[in-house]
């Protein structure tokens, strides 16, 4: 039953994923239109954004950082997703002092109270980001969702993580905060 509902996660994930890239136009046109910087790489920058979180403050992604940062975009309705959350529920808690964590709700495809019990449900003492407008999501062009970003200081892309166990992520936080 696990694996029929991490499959069916994940194929919502990849129909979210073709729904961000393709609702306007085909690909084709849709990456003519982008900038060959708007989809990351590898230890390029990040590319910038500002949402609004469940804790009505504003938090910001682009550019040099006091902590290297985990990007996470998830929703509430992702069986994946739903597995990974005490890992990261966990790992904030255990790094929060090295490493800050956004967890970007996908919020433009997701119910909010949904989000809001998930979010109250699994600890998430990190800043649960709004993304309404699915910006965020579209800058980022994953594929799938959980998909994270492992961003360092100077703000560049060091890593992008889809489903990992909770010691393989652990190993990864560590290698970016320099442990």
């Amino acid at each position: 039953m696990m694996n029929r509902n991490r499959i069916v996660g994940l194929a919502v994930g990849l129909l979210l994923a073709g729904t961000l890239l393709y609702h306007n136009g085909s690909r084709e046109e849709q990456e003519a239109a982008l900038p060959a910087e708007a989809a990351p790489r590898l230890n390029t920058a990040a590319p910038s954004f500002q949402l609004t979180a469940l804790d009505g403050a504003t938090y910001q992604v682009g550019g040099p950082r006091d902590k290297p940062l985990l990007l996470n975009f998830w929703a509430s309705w992702c069986d994946p997703c739903e597995e990974e959350a005490p890992a990261l529920a966990s790992l904030y808690d255990k790094y929060k002092d090295k490493l800050d964590l956004y967890a970007v709700n996908l919020t433009g495809n997701d119910d909010f109270e949904r989000m809001k019990a998930f979010a109250a449900r699994f600890k998430f003492h990190f800043p649960v980001l709004l993304d309404y407008k699915l910006e965020a999501a579209q800058k980022y062009r994953f594929q799938a969702i959980p998909t994270s970003f492992l961003i360092d200081k100077n703000g560049n892309i060091t890593d992008v993580i889809n489903l990992l166990t909770p010691e393989e992520l652990e190993k990864k936080l560590q290698k970016l905060i320099g442990m």
